[in-house]
């Protein structure tokens, strides 16, 4: 079934014209020439992230062969979707809106429901996307905000540690002091003994993941993929991933696929609202913003990663980037 599923997709990527014109703010999907000009953008501004050409016999003619996709190793996830439920962080992602109703972050106590089937035959219902794409759009903002105001308390700390540091003058000089006797410390005459480590005990499990962004033809946006590692660097099944993914989109608009540049299968994240919510995302920071032209389309892969964070949590690769 996967193996059919794929070859639609490629057949529906391959019959998909290539976008020439510029969308950007009028649906919120680029041009293969804009994901490659938001790709150096994103490279310049986080060197972490970097252009690959993938396998030759997969690459594709409408961007340069060096620059197919980009990605990022070794990005540390420190805890489990499921620990961030029913914390103080999440009062603080309920997002009041204008009217009635009320926008709630990814990661709250919803979950999923129904078979897997019945979940992705409703994908595409033309009825909900919009009220979808509005709720996804909220999420990221709300995550764009938080980035912000973690921003401001490292600064914050950062001065403060400043301030704490005496005046040299006033530090004494270890000459003055080589006359006095080193006083015997009874804590360095009996080691402790190493002990055994308790399966138990509550060791801190770190995953990692190698982040890919691809540009998706036949949606015209850019599209995530995820493969992760255990603590001991070994692969993780997708039920593990999908432990590090909202329950809002586990298994839902968060699927396994081929990567269309490599002959691996990985969790991707599925694009079919990317335009549509990056369009109200731009939307928003435009209103927000003084300038006549707050966003350039260069700028669209920051805020596609802001936006991507409501989805995967607590994957932090975001925690380098300053746009």
């Amino acid at each position: 079934m996967n193996s059919v599923q794929n070859i639609f997709f490629g057949l529906r990527e391959y019959l998909s014209p290539v976008l020439k014109n510029s969308k950007f703010k009028e649906t919120g999907c680029i041009t293969p020439e804009e994901f490659e000009a938001a790709g150096d953008f994103l490279v310049y501004k986080c060197p972490t992230w970097s252009w690959e050409g993938g396998e030759p016999s997969k690459r594709r003619d409408y961007l340069p062969q060096e620059k197919q996709f980009l990605i990022t190793r070794n990005v540390p996830c420190l805890r489990r979707v499921k620990q961030m439920e029913y914390t103080d962080e999440d009062a603080e992602t309920q997002i009041e809106s204008d009217g009635a109703d009320a926008w709630v972050m990814s990661h709250s106590s919803r979950v999923s429901g129904g078979p897997i089937e019945e979940i992705t035959g409703s994908m595409d219902d033309d009825d909900d996307n919009d009220a979808e794409a509005e709720a996804e759009a909220q999420a990221a903002i709300a995550a764009m905000e938080r980035m912000k105001l973690q921003d401001q308390l490292r600064s914050s700390a950062e001065e403060d540690d400043d301030e704490e540091i005496h005046d040299m003058d006033d530090i004494p000089d270890m000459d003055d002091y080589e006359d006095m006797e080193e006083e015997a410390d009874p804590a360095t005459l009996a080691p402790a003994a190493p002990t055994e480590v308790d399966p138990g005990d509550k060791i801190l499990n770190v995953r990692t993941y190698d982040v890919f962004i691809t540009y998706d033809k036949y949606y015209q946006t850019p599209r995530m993929w995820l493969f992760g590692y255990d603590e001991h660097r070994r692969p993780l099944v997708s039920s593990q991933i999908f432990e590090d993914v909202s329950q809002d989109y586990a298994k839902k608009t968060v699927t396994i696929e081929t990567h269309p540049h490599l002959n691996m299968s990985l969790a991707s994240i599925h694009p079919c609202r990317h335009g549509a919510v990056m369009k109200k995302i731009i939307e928003k920071v435009a209103n927000d913003e003084s300038k006549e032209e707050p966003v350039r389309v260069d700028q669209y892969l920051i805020i596609f990663l802001k936006f991507m964070s409501s989805v995967v949590p607590t994957i932090d690769y975001d925690n380098t980037i300053s746009a």
